[in-house]
């Protein structure tokens, strides 16, 4: 590893309730890497909602589980 790169550890956690691992740190990085809107999304992880205005903040632990739920518009 070079001075200053930090290593991508991967986690492994439950999403949607299927395991599945991980490199992200956080719900925020989790819903980047997955391919979603943050603000398009509700969060629920180890049966808590997490508040979209901490998704930076909320660490991921290896045996979390998350529940996310996709809104889609429309009429």
């Amino acid at each position: 590893m070079r001075r200053g790169q930090m290593e991508l550890m991967e986690i492994a956690i439950t999403l949607n309730g299927a395991p599945r691992s991980v490199r992200a740190a956080s719900v925020a990085e989790l819903l980047r890497e997955i391919g979603l809107d943050t603000r398009k999304v509700a969060v629920e992880r180890n049966e808590e909602i997490v508040p979209r205005s901490t998704y930076a903040q909320a660490a991921l632990a290896p045996g979390d589980q998350l529940e996310i739920v996709h809104f889609i518009g429309g009429g």
